[in-house]
């Protein structure tokens, strides 16, 4: 089973929807005892990253959530999820967030382009990964960010982008995933990256 952490920040119906219609086993919680009873991990995430971080301490997610991703079971962060994976954000300074990945996220650079950046971009994948196994390569995803995770470890960045700069668009390390685009908004090719998500979960529960 999956489940997808409820704190007050995501677009929980479009990401459950998009689970299930792949074959994934799926239940919202927001209580974090819970999460030992699961599988996989999702964290969904829409809004400020100073707002996230804080909606996450006041249900107390933050704990179990690094706890989770230590015992090494399949976690998944979309958009903000992603974000509050990385130290710091430019969007909240002098907020912490989990740490996950070493860096910072940063806001996209004055021009003459729009922010933020929204709509369909094309993602070149820079390592194999489970989660964009038999997806082509420059695939196009639907993104919706002012802000971009910058990792110090640019072996983590499975997939990257570009708009205004070049920025990490997928993370990945040992079980622990992400995306800045939202894949339940990204048709069939999204819907197929989170199958791969479910089928990495199906293949950690039965490893147990």
């Amino acid at each position: 089973m999956i489940a997808v952490i409820d704190y007050n920040m995501g677009n929980l119906f479009n990401v459950v929807k998009a689970l299930e219609a792949v074959g994934g086993d799926v239940r919202v919680i927001d209580k974090p005892a819970e999460l030992t009873s699961f599988d996989a991990v999702l964290l969904p995430g829409v809004g400020h990253f100073g707002d996230g971080m804080e909606q996450l301490k006041k249900h107390d997610f933050e704990q179990p959530l690094r706890a989770s991703i230590a015992e090494g079971k399949p976690f998944l962060g979309i958009c903000l999820g992603m974000q509050m994976l990385l130290d710091s954000s430019e969007e909240a300074p002098g907020v912490s967030g989990l740490g996950v990945f070493k860096g910072k996220v940063l806001r996209f650079p004055g021009s003459g382009d729009k922010i933020p950046h929204m709509g369909w971009n094309n993602v070149h994948f820079k390592k194999n990964s489970s989660l964009v196994a038999n997806l082509p390569d420059d695939d196009y995803f639907y993104f919706v960010h002012s802000y971009y995770a910058a990792p110090e470890d640019s072996d983590v960045v499975v997939g990257s982008c570009y708009y205004i700069t070049q920025f990490a668009a997928i993370l990945g390390q040992d079980n622990i995933l992400a995306t800045q685009f939202h894949p339940e908004k990204s048709q069939s090719s999204g819907l197929k990256l989170l199958e791969n998500f479910v089928n990495t979960a199906n293949a950690y529960s039965k490893k147990k």
